[in-house]
C-alpha cells in the first residue's frame, strides 16, 4: 500500500506560476473583465476581428501588469502600498501660531 504525503503546504501561501496572494484575484478578475468586454462588444455589433483585437490587448495588458506588480511588490507589498496612501503625510495643526507660542500663566 502506497503512502501519500498530505497537508504538505499547510500555512504557506498559494502560488501559481509565480503569482501569490492578492495578485491571483487581480489576474482572474482582469481576465474575466477582458472576456466580458469581448462579449459586450460582440453583442453591440462590433466586427468580430475588432472585438478579438481589443479583448486580446486588454488580456495582454492585464497579464503583463499583474506579473509586474507581483515582481515589484511581492506578496504583501501591494497592500502596504495601498495602505500608505491612506496614511497622512503630515499632521495639520489648525491653531493660530500666536496661541502656540504663548506661554502658559502659572
Amino acid at each position: 500500500m502506497a503512502e501519500y504525503p498530505i497537508n504538505k503546504g499547510v500555512g504557506r501561501q498559494v502560488e501559481i506560476q509565480g503569482l501569490t496572494a492578492q495578485y491571483l484575484l487581480l489576474f482572474a478578475g482582469g481576465l474575466g473583465g477582458a472576456f466580458l468586454l469581448f462579449v459586450v462588444l460582440y453583442m453591440a455589433g462590433v466586427p468580430q476581428f475588432a472585438c478579438l483585437l481589443v479583448a486580446l490587448g486588454a488580456a495582454t495588458l492585464v497579464v503583463w501588469s499583474t506579473f509586474t506588480l507581483s515582481r515589484r511588490y511581492g506578496p504583501h507589498g501591494l497592500m502596504k502600498r495601498l495602505s500608505a496612501r491612506r496614511h497622512p503625510r503630515r499632521i495639520i495643526h489648525r491653531r493660530a501660531v500666536q496661541r502656540l507660542l504663548k506661554t502658559a500663566k502659572p
